[in-house]
């Protein structure tokens, strides 16, 4: 009679090879716009967790993933900080919004908002319109405006305030929206306009205080997300963006500092 194999047995060894499967899996690579830092890894543990389908991301300027993806890195989704950048690489062939009503438009995740911060043991009076027009400001610490959607918002902002003429010999030009609030936080500005997501991290939270910039005085900084169109992954990651517009994950994004989508 042929050896036969305990049912115990059997069971670890088609869990041992289901555990070393999912560890073998190639990652979801996500490239991130930097306000998403303070955000996206602890949403990106639990959908690990919830789907057993691993993600790691990468944060930078939106325009730097814009071009890092353009150049043929192998992300498979990317989460812009605005949809001009996620539209320009719809239009060039190399994504998509597939699986949406309108797979030529990036699909909407999530709404920033734009907050002027300064550290708590600053001389100057505490963040608001009147700190940006005070004459003791020097400097003021912004995310490049041609890279990051947040450094538009602020020039945007500062213009409406008919203040980036006065301003703009002042302004300390960060590569993306985390680098702006460590430049701010660590001394190398007075004020800087940040995410108010980098604004409500434990750190700035703890070192400082903001003001919410009206809304009115910038375009709507409206996220975008789309598909690279080389992703091997295509399955996976329709399940991780569904994961992102959840409404739990939607209502953590808004504890977080950004605003649902719904």
């Amino acid at each position: 009679m042929p050896n036969r194999i305990p049912k115990r047995l059997l069971a670890l060894l088609f869990g041992t090879a289901a555990l070393a499967s999912l560890s073998a899996q190639t990652p979801l690579r996500v490239a991130a716009a930097a306000d998403l830092e303070p955000v996206l890894p602890p949403i990106l543990a639990a959908f690990q967790q919830a789907a057993g389908i691993r993600a790691e991301a990468t944060f930078q300027a939106s325009a730097m993933l814009a071009t890092q993806i353009q150049n043929g890195a192998p992300f498979d989704l990317f989460l812009s900080a605005d949809l001009g950048y996620p539209k320009r690489l719809i239009d060039a062939g190399l994504a998509d919004a597939a699986g949406t009503a309108d797979s030529s438009t990036p699909i909407v995740y999530a709404r920033g908002t734009l907050v002027l911060w300064a550290r708590k043991d600053s001389p100057l009076h505490p963040p608001s319109l009147d700190l940006l027009r005070s004459p003791a400001l020097k400097r003021l610490a912004v995310a490049n405006p041609d890279r990051a959607p947040y450094g538009r918002a602020a020039v945007a902002a500062l213009t409406s305030l008919k203040l980036y003429d006065t301003l703009k010999p002042r302004l300390v030009t960060a590569e993306n929206i985390s680098q702006t609030a460590q430049f701010v936080d660590s001394g190398n500005a007075d004020a800087g306009l940040i995410s108010l997501t980098s604004a409500l991290t434990p750190r700035l939270a703890a070192d400082g205080s903001y003001f919410v910039i009206p809304r009115e005085l910038y375009p709507p900084i409206e996220q975008g997300a789309v598909l690279v169109s080389n992703t091997k992954q295509r399955a996976q990651v329709h399940r991780l963006l569904d994961y992102l517009l959840s409404a739990p994950v939607q209502a953590q994004l808004a504890k977080s500092g950004l605003t649902p989508v719904h």
